[in-house]
């Protein structure tokens, strides 16, 4: 039986059409069957179906990924690496240019200089988030092979300062916190291991540039021996330059100051933690050399390798903490570093020998590695988003850069003059400031736990 057109129900126009008849072919059949057509009227036609937002996919690898992980190493080298170096420079300004001056005075050109590197953190975080990385990461090169330069012509305490502590930190302030967060758009599942390799360029420069300078220094003098790690700083720019760029185009959102950290409280204890780790953790990258040589464990000449061994230690301290981070979450890595830094540094009142100094220092170096390695994958995991990771890390940056500029002057006066140190003091106030930042991070730890129910988070 053949079905009646007449009879056939259309909710639409559309509907006729689906049937595989053009509509007005359909009409033409209504008027052959003697029927008037009635009057029609004009269908809407129906708005395009939205576009399904497109999810950005995380590379997580490729040349282009780990093109930016090299250029991180090498912005770490001109920040980190120089930073490490400053036990030598310490050394020689104690006993040589700024000899008029007492230690602690001296150690406030390093810490100024470390402190910057995070200070800066709170205006170049935000100015990362909006786009403006390339600008940063140029003035800030500029900025620290500008100052290892002029550092070589100094002659006062004042130049030094000024030159070394000012100029290049407010240089790896602008450099570092961009460094570190522009890998956080490359890698999701290997973040930690990318974050731990870009950082090894930190040691690496730690153990060569002592080593150059105290071969240099005695052939050529101070001026050249700071220019030829000024000239390696000078070449090593180039690789940011020319590998990295940005792959999230920046926030439409202009974030200065991220107002919803003030109610994340595992964010809040994390920052809390860096302010105690960061107060103590370069005490003994500044002083060591001095216990080595006041303690007769070691001579004169070999007391500054000893911050090479650190560095060596610090390497696999910045690869192998972040590659088990990916696996068992950074902030457990985290506080299994931190721990470690903290039972070393009471073992610091057992070394008696050389041999003791070297077991010492490579241990320290990588547990203390670890703690600055894994800071910024720990603060990736804690921001919501990576529209405000740079206001994020910039925040926490200012309150570690408060505690490196504060931390080692106040150990130096702790530990008085040359003549009569009191290293038990000075000691005990940098094991103590790390075992605070434990209970800090272990309590951030419990929260992120309780919220997620996942351990390894």
């Amino acid at each position: 039986m053949e079905k009646d057109p007449e009879k056939t129900a259309y909710n639409s126009e559309s509907d006729r059409t689906e049937e595989g008849q053009p509509a007005s072919l359909q009409m033409d059949d209504d008027h052959d069957d003697g029927k008037t057509p009635g009057p029609t009227s004009p269908t809407p036609t129906p708005p395009p179906p939205a576009a399904a937002p497109v999810r950005d996919v995380i590379p997580d690898g490729g040349l282009t990924a780990w093109l930016q992980v090299v250029g991180s190493a090498a912005i770490l080298v001109n920040t980190w690496g120089v930073i490490n170096t400053f036990g030598v420079f310490q050394a020689y300004y104690e006993t040589d240019l700024l000899r008029a001056h007492s230690s602690s005075d001296i150690s406030w050109i390093g810490s100024t200089q470390a402190s910057l590197l995070f200070l800066v953190g709170v205006v170049a975080g935000p100015l990362y988030d909006m786009g403006y990385f390339r600008h940063l990461l140029l003035a800030g090169l500029f900025l620290i092979v500008l100052g290892q330069f002029t550092t070589s012509l100094c002659t006062t305490y004042w130049q030094v300062m000024l030159a070394q502590g000012v100029g290049m930190g407010v240089g790896m302030g602008l450099t570092f916190l961009p460094s570190a967060a522009i890998l956080g758009q490359y890698f999701s599942r290997h973040r930690a291991l990318a974050l731990g390799l870009s950082s090894v360029g930190s040691p690496v420069a730690g153990t060569v540039f002592p080593i150059l300078f105290s071969r240099v220094l005695p052939r050529a003098g101070f001026g050249w021996a700071t220019r030829a790690i000024a000239f390696i700083l000078l070449g090593v720019s180039a690789v940011p330059i020319a590998f990295m760029r940005t792959r999230v185009p920046p926030t439409s959102k202009r974030v200065l100051l991220d107002r919803t950290a003030a109610g994340d409280v595992p964010y809040l204890l994390f920052v809390a933690g860096g302010l105690f780790a960061f107060l103590v953790l370069y005490v003994p990258f500044f002083y060591i050399p001095l216990f080595a040589t006041s303690h007769e464990v070691a001579s004169h000449a070999f007391a500054p390798y000893l911050v090479t061994l650190l560095n060596v230690g610090s390497i696999f301290g910045r690869i192998v903490p972040n590659a088990l981070a990916d696996r068992w979450g950074s902030m457990n890595m985290m506080i299994v570093c931190v721990v470690g830094s903290a039972v070393l540094v009471f073992g610091w009142l057992g070394i008696h020998d050389l041999g003791g100094a070297v077991v010492y220092v490579l241990l320290y170096g990588a547990f203390s590695g670890g703690v600055v390695s894994l800071t910024p994958s720990v603060l990736v995991g804690l921001s919501p988003d990576m529209g405000r990771l740079g206001a994020r890390m910039g925040l926490a940056f200012v309150v570690s850069g408060i505690a490196i500029l504060v931390g080692t002057p106040i150990a130096g006066a702790i530990l008085g003059t040359e003549e009569d140190p009191q290293w038990l003091g000075t000691i005990l106030f940098t094991a103590f400031g790390l075992l605070v930042a434990t209970v800090f991070y272990s309590a951030s730890r419990l929260l992120l736990y309780t919220r997620s129910g996942n351990l390894m988070a």
